[in-house]
């Protein structure tokens, strides 16, 4: 082989292990940028929301759902964040919004007091689009006391006759007086003591009143 013959063999060696070096390095490269795409989708992808404060059952009617003390009102001012947020239900059932002021809520539909929001801001703002929306339903909790699973409150489902109640509590203990069952209920400052048949609800014969919030079931 003459000394051209020879240079240009060393020449195409020399190329064909670059490039092999270079694919064998690309390879790594590309695997790793393939592996990471799910993990920047895993980061961006948001943390499942924790339960809400309420527990009542199926969605809230913004037109039928009635607002009650220590329930949690989200109030949305489309294009007014600083009018917006979300406001707990007081004691005596006002809430406090920036520029309104101090306003009822309790007893009135999320609809109804988005309706009441929005006149009130016509004062301050040109065609305001208010929404209401009901985050925690606490209002709507009755009570159980006595010889029950689990004392304490219960959210008040639509519907919910005593003896659901009883046994969402976890049912009666081997102690309890199920004749002498009754339900306490405050009408106007003033408690009235409602008896309950336990065995005929059982039967289905008679389930009772229908329970309103705030009722306390009493179970000697």
């Amino acid at each position: 082989m003459n000394r051209s013959g020879w240079i240009l063999t060393v020449t195409l060696v020399c190329i064909s292990t670059a490039s092999w070096a270079q694919a064998t390095s690309a390879g790594p490269q590309q695997k790793a940028s393939g592996s990471s795409a799910p993990a920047a989708s895993a980061q961006q992808t948001p943390a499942t929301p924790g339960a809400t404060a309420s527990e009542y059952a199926g969605p809230v009617d913004a037109a039928r759902y009635v607002i009650g003390p220590e329930d949690s009102l989200q109030v949305t001012v489309w294009k007014e964040p600083t009018l917006s947020g979300t406001f707990p239900v007081r004691p005596d059932g006002m809430i406090s919004l920036v520029l309104v002021g101090d306003m009822p809520a309790a007893g009135r539909t999320p609809m109804a007091l988005s309706g009441d929001i929005t006149q009130r801001l016509k004062k301050y703002i040109q065609d305001p689009v208010v929404t209401v929306v009901v985050l925690g339903v606490n209002s709507q909790r009755i009570f159980l006391v006595g010889e029950v699973g689990k004392v304490g409150p219960i959210m008040l489902t639509p519907g919910m006759t005593t003896l659901q109640a009883i046994v969402t509590a976890g049912g009666l203990t081997q102690f309890a007086s199920s004749k002498h069952i009754y339900i306490l209920r405050t009408v106007a400052g003033k408690q009235q003591k409602i008896p309950f048949n336990y065995k005929q609800a059982l039967k289905g014969i008679n389930e009772g009143v229908a329970l309103l919030p705030g009722d306390t079931i009493i179970v000697p």
